[in-house]
């Protein structure tokens, strides 16, 4: 049975994760301070330090919520029925659709550095792991000729290509592509290399 410290712990934990996503929402990930997290959590600022290590930790367990939430948006978004293709094309859809509507915490995820010589957890690299997990299953019906190996790479090599444009669209690169063209220009990408990994099968 859980003990009364250890729920006021778990309680403020949350409300903390709480505060830290709300403010990563305004301001972006360089707009978050501990002090202001803390005010908002309605805790003094060494109370942090008694339910997470330390802010680096704290954005790892926001990151994680919005990696979850990206996850369910890119698994409901494909029909299981749908042709390969089809369903590489829902992902992408919904993967530049979550990147649109939740720009700071989608920069979050990916911009985020812990301090020189700490690891990100294995727990969190296995959350950053299904967003080319999901690419695998139409992938593999493709490129039946690849191995679990080679298939996963492949599909981390799919994602990046999609992952570049929409970066260089939300941080307004001058070769980055107008938000509102994002979603056709992603949709052509994956056409191009959907068209080029079926040819390739078909000359095996």
């Amino acid at each position: 049975m859980e003990s009364k410290r250890d729920e006021n712990r778990r309680n403020l934990r949350k409300r903390l994760i709480d505060a830290a996503e709300a403010r990563i929402s305004e301001k972006g990930l360089r707009g978050l301070k501990a002090r202001d997290v803390t005010t908002d959590a309605g805790c003094a600022l060494g109370a942090l330090y008694n339910a997470v290590e330390d802010l680096d930790q704290l954005i790892l367990l926001v990151n994680s919520r919005t990696l979850a939430r990206l996850g369910d948006a890119l698994r409901n978004a494909v029909d299981v029925n749908a042709a390969p293709a089809d369903k590489m094309q829902a992902l992408g859809k919904a993967y530049v659709d979550f990147a649109l509507a939740n720009p700071r915490h989608w920069t979050a995820i990916f911009f985020h550095r812990l301090p020189e010589g700490r690891e990100v957890p294995d727990w969190h690299k296995e959350e950053h792991a299904q967003l080319i997990e999901q690419l695998i299953e139409p992938l593999s019906k493709m490129r039946p000729d690849l191995g679990p190996v080679e298939l996963r790479l492949r599909a981390g090599t799919l994602f990046a290509a999609v992952h570049g444009v929409v970066q260089l669209s939300l941080h307004g690169r001058f070769v980055g592509t107008p938000p509102e063209l994002l979603a056709d220009e992603v949709k052509a990408l994956i056409d191009a290399m959907s068209r080029g990994t079926h040819l390739a099968n078909l000359t095996k």
